[in-house]
């Protein structure tokens, strides 16, 4: 999750270094850094129960799945963003230190003062990594899941899921039940997220 710029510009070199000195994580965009805030605890077990989830799935393949500490290369220059669980089946990312470039997937677990950014500016710079075929974007407050797909017109079309549906993710040729994202997690409205905050 994006916080305020430390408004000052770096090369892309520059923020590779510096953030390797820093205590919390940073995403880079134009120029600038951003910092990372901590997410809900339920933000937290949706993003574990995918990843662990894809790791079963993708167990003996040639893919490799990651989580918030792992970066994306939208190129070698940048944009850098950490999403919340990223796989990439691409030959080089099994060798990446640093960040990954080449995903099939990446996945956003939506929170309120994230959700406009996740749809919006970041989507779009994702959309500059050619090896990207979906998009995943998941509900933190209520059931519900959307994959946004790249069709073989060179589209991204939307694919909604909701409570009782089986997802299907083509990325990874995997099927699921929704409800195994939703394992074991406490959902909370946005009023109530509000409400503990002020307490």
């Amino acid at each position: 999750m994006v916080a305020i710029s430390d408004r000052f510009y770096m090369t892309p070199q520059e923020f590779l270094e510096w953030e390797e000195l820093q205590d919390i994580k940073y995403e880079y965009l134009d120029g600038e850094a951003f910092a990372m805030t901590g997410g809900t605890i339920p933000h937290n077990d949706i993003a574990f129960n995918l990843a662990s989830t894809l790791k079963n799935h993708l167990r003996g393949s040639k893919c490799r799945v990651n989580i918030a500490d792992a970066k994306v290369g939208v190129s070698k220059k940048g944009p850098f963003f950490y999403p919340d669980v990223v796989v990439s089946c691409h030959p080089q990312d099994r060798q990446a230190i640093k960040f990954l470039q080449f995903p099939c997937l990446i996945v956003e677990v939506l929170s309120p003062g994230t959700e406009g950014y996740d749809r919006g500016k970041k989507f779009q710079q994702y959309r500059n990594i050619s090896s990207l075929q979906e998009y995943v974007l998941i509900d933190s407050q209520k059931i519900g899941l959307e994959c946004f797909r790249l069709n073989d017109r060179g589209f991204w079309e939307l694919h909604p899921f909701v409570e009782g549906d089986e997802v299907v993710l083509t990325s990874v040729d995997f099927r699921f039940p929704l409800s195994l994202v939703y394992e074991d997690v406490v959902l909370i409205g946005e009023d109530e997220i509000t409400n503990n905050q002020d307490r």
